[in-house]
């Protein structure tokens, strides 16, 4: 049995997943989540809600915040689909990077750090709300969902990360590298083979507590709950394990022409794309928000904000639950974000200005299933095509230059 055991643990847990097989994964357990529970992979709105609660915590009347009706504020993260959804996460992430003995404390020596990924969590936590959702509401699982505004927001997203590459390499952003020397021998970086036993440990714990806690819902008769809980982890161990932030995806495009993560999104979102089809088909109602210039803007605010914050909302929550603890700063950033928009939605006139009048475009309903497929496979096709030409394209540069240099030097 043990021996069996170390086996299972080397294969699974001594490196990172292929982000293709990951991603494939998400996509089919995304559609089956959406089917079985009638609502999307998302956390965002969640966010906002903890938002909300911490506010009602300190005495603030939300009762009257338009956007807080629409999301449905009511009671506290343990009683929502979405809070359990978010917990799962949190704690299957968690479990992944300990059996993974990948956990590890780590502060960054710049605190400038701290400040960008707070406000950088603010940015995307704004832009998210504004667009009714972030890489996963209204990105990887929101186009799957036939929602026009999907289209809007990743075009931003797009266009964000682009700018936000841009801003990020100046250096109010980087700033200098913090060199320290010292006279004493440098500590050994072998690894401790008692403190990886004890993040084993804290695994089956941490496994034992989420399938505890989805027991006890399933059990009560809260169906709901306990499978957003078990959920929520699956989706928090492919994250940690496959190190899927939208992020990178984006930001190494731009800068390096590495496109592997963003292809691997785009196959998963295909696949996702079928399996809602046929839930869609046998009459689940989809999610379909907004295709209006919020979803647009608040994609561009979101690509520049988790730049700055070097995490999307996926990437600071498995990073946090690797002892990144920088990304607490991205995190509380994105709730505080999110909160402002929530205010801002009626008392700024957000609403007026960004969304009201548009419509909530459901792509089947309005171009049918053979328009709607087309259309989304067409979308998704040229999203890969464009990975491809931006890989080629930059390869084609760094060649260029490196003939320039041989040219040169051998002159």
């Amino acid at each position: 049995m043990r021996i069996w055991l170390e086996k299972a643990h080397e294969k699974y847990f001594s490196g990172f997943w292929n982000p293709f097989i990951v991603l494939l994964l998400a996509g089919v357990f995304a559609a089956f989540y959406f089917g079985l529970t009638g609502t999307l992979w998302a956390v965002t709105g969640e966010f906002t809600r903890w938002g909300g609660n911490l506010l009602q915590l300190f005495g603030v009347d939300t009762a009257d915040w338009a956007y807080f009706k629409a999301i449905k504020l009511i009671g506290e993260p343990q009683d929502r689909t979405d809070g359990w959804l978010v917990i799962g996460m949190l704690l299957g992430s968690l479990f992944s990077a300990l059996a993974s003995k990948n956990f590890k404390w780590k502060v960054p020596r710049q605190k400038r750090r701290w400040v960008w990924g707070f406000i950088g969590g603010i940015i995307a936590g704004f832009g998210t709300r504004l667009a009714m959702g972030c890489n996963l509401a209204a990105f990887f699982t929101g186009l799957p969902q036939f929602s026009l505004h999907a289209w809007f927001f990743i075009a931003g997203t797009a266009i964000g990360t682009y700018f936000g590459v841009k801003l990020a390499v100046l250096p109010i952003f980087k700033g200098k590298p913090k060199i320290s020397f010292s006279r004493h021998a440098a500590k050994s970086t072998q690894p401790d083979p008692q403190h990886g036993n004890y993040q084993l440990y804290a695994a089956v714990l941490v496994l034992l507590f989420i399938a505890l806690i989805a027991a006890w819902y399933l059990i009560s008769g809260k169906i709901m709950l306990g499978l957003a809980a078990l959920f929520g982890a699956a989706f928090g161990i492919l994250i940690q394990r496959g190190q899927i932030c939208f992020t990178s995806g984006l930001r190494d495009l731009w800068l390096t022409g590495r496109g592997t993560l963003g292809k691997a999104i785009i196959v998963g979102m295909a696949i996702q794309t079928a399996g809602t089809a046929i839930f869609i088909f046998k009459g689940e109602a989809p999610v379909i928000h907004w295709a209006s210039p919020g979803a647009l803007v608040g994609g561009v605010l979101f690509g520049i904000g988790i730049v700055i914050a070097g995490g999307c909302e996926t990437g600071w929550m498995y990073r946090i639950t690797e002892g990144q603890v920088q990304f607490f700063a991205v995190g509380a950033g994105n709730i505080v974000g999110a909160t402002l928009l929530a205010y801002g939605w009626d008392h700024w006139g957000i609403f007026d200005v960004f969304v009201k009048g548009w419509p909530e475009v459901n792509i089947v309903t309005s171009f049918g299933w053979g328009g709607a497929l087309f259309g989304t496979g067409a979308f998704l096709l040229a999203l890969y095509l464009l990975i491809v030409w931006r890989e080629n394209w930059y390869t084609k540069k760094i060649n260029a230059k490196r003939t320039l240099f041989e040219k040169k030097t051998s002159a």
